[in-house]
This record gives C-alpha cells, sequence and structure tokens, in this order.
C-alpha cells in the first residue's frame, strides 16, 4: 500500500516508511482498537463504499503488520472521502490514549493529507 512505482524519494516515500514504522510497533491491543475504530469510521462516514475499500486495505495492512504494497488505498476517493477521512484520522490522533494507535493514525493523517494537496 502507499508505494510509488517511479522510485521517487519524495515526501510520500517518507510517510510510506513512516506508516510502516507505525505499523510494525503495533502492540496486540493497538490492533484490536485500530480494527473497533475503522468499523466506527466507516460507520460515521456512512459506509460509502470507497472509504469501506480504504479501510479494509488499512485493517490488511494491521493486521499483517506491514504495508501490503500494490496501489494506493486512497485511490478513487473523492475530495468528501479524503475530508471525512482526515477529520476521523486526526480525531484519532489527537484523542487516542494509545500511544502506538496515535501514532498509526498520525502516520495515515499525513499520507491523506499528501493526498488532499495533489
Amino acid at each position: 500500500m502507499w508505494d510509488d512505482p517511479s522510485g521517487d524519494m519524495s515526501s510520500g516515500d517518507h510517510h510510506t516508511a513512516y506508516l510502516a514504522r507505525a505499523l510494525a510497533a503495533l502492540t496486540p491491543a493497538g490492533k484490536a482498537r485500530i480494527d473497533e475504530l475503522l468499523e466506527q469510521l466507516v460507520t460515521a462516514v456512512g459506509g460509502r463504499e470507497q472509504v469501506t475499500r480504504f479501510a479494509a486495505t488499512l485493517k490488511t495492512d494491521v493486521d499483517l503488520g506491514r504495508t501490503t504494497g500494490g496501489s494506493a488505498p486512497e485511490e478513487g476517493l473523492g475530495r468528501q472521502d479524503v475530508d471525512d477521512l482526515l477529520a476521523g484520522f486526526m480525531q484519532i490522533r489527537d484523542q487516542e490514549p494509545l500511544a502506538d494507535v496515535a501514532d498509526w493514525a498520525n502516520a495515515v493523517v499525513v499520507l491523506l493529507e499528501d493526498r488532499a494537496a495533489a
């Protein structure tokens, strides 16, 4: 997930590395909490298909403890989807008591911010 096939060491690549580190650092409790939070986030945005697909890709990455490679899950997200996801992940980052979960949420925020700026 989130790979840049061009090989360019852009800020996105650095953010991908940040996400990989955050995923590797997740505790079992953190992984379980993320599962709950992703379900809540999908429900909060009305279960939109693209958001659900995005959350499923993130869940797979969390379950595996690493990024899965392949196409970026944020592709196909509309502006409203990105805005809603950013708001949700910022809230998780700012309010989550588990440090590993908050760090993971921050890694997702920076990747979504890159997408929003593109």
